[in-house]
């Protein structure tokens, strides 16, 4: 455990922002940090404390709110950084021992561990959205933590740690690294995560059993189209308040969250099959999802 430490520790770094702070993790030797997105919220100016006492000026590369992380960098003339591993978490085994570290508090370098007690957890992000793949451990975390490594005793990041559970003890969250590396490849490249937005609010309900068996769904379950909006991809398709939408792109959607899933950067531009259920009978319409956009 202490060999873990001494490997990454050097690599983590405290964030201080005129909001609060909180802690982050450098990932490459030329400066790039990943951390929470709501670490960096909203935030202004931000320094990265590093842990021999340098502090430097750090500037958002991106942000994704959906899955908490965000990418930073510090300054080119600070020279050669340490950094650290991300692992590939899909090795991650339930027992296995996790270690935390990060800046609980101001407290700058602690360390706390436990185990991993569950994998493939799901969280609901700030942004509403809900994030999969999520490492739950009993790894004490505290407020300053957050965007902090979760590591391997052999010194790897498995996790980016985002949440703990209030007032409960022992029910930590991380964000898992293939996750992280996911979505700092695309924020270092665009700037942002491109997702596909098709114009509705809507619901989870059910569908009746009866129904369900006479069309022969395949979920028991979708979404209700509580509203389109004007001149949304959903309103040029064709789809109404009222409408259940049960698939999308083929894939089945039985919840809210399904369709989130669905909605990603490759279907962007391009025409896509959208079942839905109105007045009692399938129908299928095209739409065609552009860019959502957060601005």
């Amino acid at each position: 455990m202490t060999q873990a430490v001494e490997t990454v520790g050097p690599a983590v770094v405290k964030i201080q922002a005129e909001r609060g702070s909180g802690s982050g993790v450098l990932f490459t030797p030329d400066g790039l940090i990943l951390t929470n997105s709501h670490v960096v919220a909203r935030s202004g100016p931000l320094e990265a404390v590093l842990p021999d006492g340098r502090s430097m000026r750090a500037d958002v590369v991106g942000a994704d709110s959906d899955t908490d992380l965000a990418v930073l960098r510090i300054g080119a003339d600070a020279g050669r950084l340490p950094w650290a591993t991300l692992g590939d978490s899909r090795d991650v085994r339930v027992g296995q021992v996790a270690i935390a570290i990060g800046n609980p508090y101001g407290f700058q370098h602690s360390v706390t561990a436990g185990i991993v007690s569950a994998l493939g957890r799901s969280l609901r992000a700030q942004s509403g959205r809900l994030m999969d793949d999520i490492i739950q451990t009993d790894a004490a975390l505290n407020p300053g933590n957050s965007g902090g490594p979760l590591v391997t005793t052999r010194g790897t990041v498995i996790g980016i740690n985002t949440a703990m559970i209030v007032p409960a003890h022992g029910l930590s969250f991380a964000i898992a690294s293939n996750t992280a590396r996911f979505v700092a490849v695309r924020l270092i490249r665009d700037g942002r995560i491109r997702r596909s937005y098709v114009g509705v609010a809507g619901q989870t309900v059910p569908i009746p059993r009866a129904l369900a068996r006479a069309l022969q769904l395949a979920v028991s379950s979708g979404v209700l189209v509580a509203s389109v909006e004007a001149l949304s991809p959903a309103a040029t398709a064709g789809v109404r308040d009222g409408d259940i939408i049960l698939a999308c792109g083929g894939e089945a959607v039985s919840a809210v969250d399904d369709l989130h899933r669905l909605l990603t950067e490759e279907r962007v531009s391009v025409p896509t099959q959208l079942t839905v259920l109105r007045r009692g009978e399938r129908r299928t319409l095209t739409v065609v999802p552009t860019e959502l956009r957060r601005d």
